[in-house]
């Protein structure tokens, strides 16, 4: 499966971010072969028809509304022919996004990425996308045409787009923005897309973080409203099911890969995790991709 890499923006000043409308878009999203890419995307749809399955979830695409793409994550488009499609795409890698605030856990604040339990996806009213698609607008003319105050510029529309797009987000799905002093449930979700090949229990995260078990379950409880270990547990189902889908290694092999004992015990956590087999998993997501 391919890996799509970012490439600069063509301007005076290095920028690892873009704005992409479809008309200029290299081709990538209107071919339906599954992929994955080095760097975050955000979707605006003014006009979408089809759908987009990512990791494994079937997404239906429709008017005024956004998705929200982490990276490596694998997807699949599948726009409908002779339908409008219209949409601009906001795309940045994440060590430029926290350099250029300051804060090394920025996208982990941002509670649409690397999301296992939400929607990746989101209806907005019509005038609140168009308003998103004018400051995209605003930005692509920053990168393209650089003056002096551009960075200014970019790093003001791009903080305020991203971070209404945050209080939206956890007003729909009831969750709370980042609260005071929990940085823990955080660096949690950072340290799980770093290690989760090697390490699948809470208390090797905690003891990363310097902190006990205990402590650590309460902040990720209070921030994301499920346990430490549901999460964990969670991103390494998802790593299984990539592993799976997504290359040629067998289930003894996966295992080996991601530290589990023997292959049986991977396949009683899938099962335990799913309600089915490995091989009915591979078998029901098979049937899928053959009848898009």
């Amino acid at each position: 499966m391919e890996t799509y890499k970012f490439h600069k923006t063509d301007c005076g000043v290095d920028f690892l971010l873009n704005v992409v409308h479809l008309e200029s878009a290299d081709g990538t999203y209107l071919k339906k072969v599954p992929f994955n890419t080095d760097f975050f995307e955000v979707v605006f749809f003014k006009k979408g028809n089809g759908q987009l399955i990512l990791n494994h979830q079937q997404i239906e695409l429709a008017d005024n509304s956004i998705v929200f793409i982490s990276p490596s994550q694998k997807r699949q488009w599948h726009f409908e022919e002779n339908k409008e499609q219209d949409f601009t795409i906001l795309l940045f890698q994440e060590d430029f996004l926290n350099e250029f605030f300051a804060d090394k856990l920025f996208t982990y604040k941002l509670l649409y990425f690397y999301q296992l339990h939400f929607p990746v996806n989101m209806m907005v009213d019509k005038p609140l996308i168009q308003n998103y698609c004018t400051f995209l607008t605003e930005i692509k003319n920053e990168l393209t045409h650089t003056k002096a105050d551009s960075v200014h510029i970019i790093r003001s529309l791009l903080y305020y787009i991203l971070q209404k797009l945050n209080r939206e987000y956890a007003t729909r799905n009831h969750l709370d923005l980042e609260k005071e002093n929990n940085h823990y449930a955080f660096q949690f979700r950072q340290l799980i897309e770093v290690h989760i090949k090697d390490k699948q229990r809470v208390g090797d995260y905690a003891e990363m973080l310097g902190i006990s078990r205990i402590s650590l379950n309460t902040a990720v409880k209070e921030q994301f409203n499920v346990t430490a270990t549901h999460l964990l547990k969670q991103r390494l189902l998802l790593e299984i099911k990539n592993y799976l889908i997504h290359s040629k290694l067998t289930v003894s092999e996966i295992a080996y890969k991601l530290n589990f004992s023997e292959p049986n015990h991977l396949m009683r956590f899938f099962k335990s995790q799913t309600g089915m087999t490995t091989s009915k998993f591979l078998s029901d997501s098979e049937h899928q991709l053959y009848s898009q």
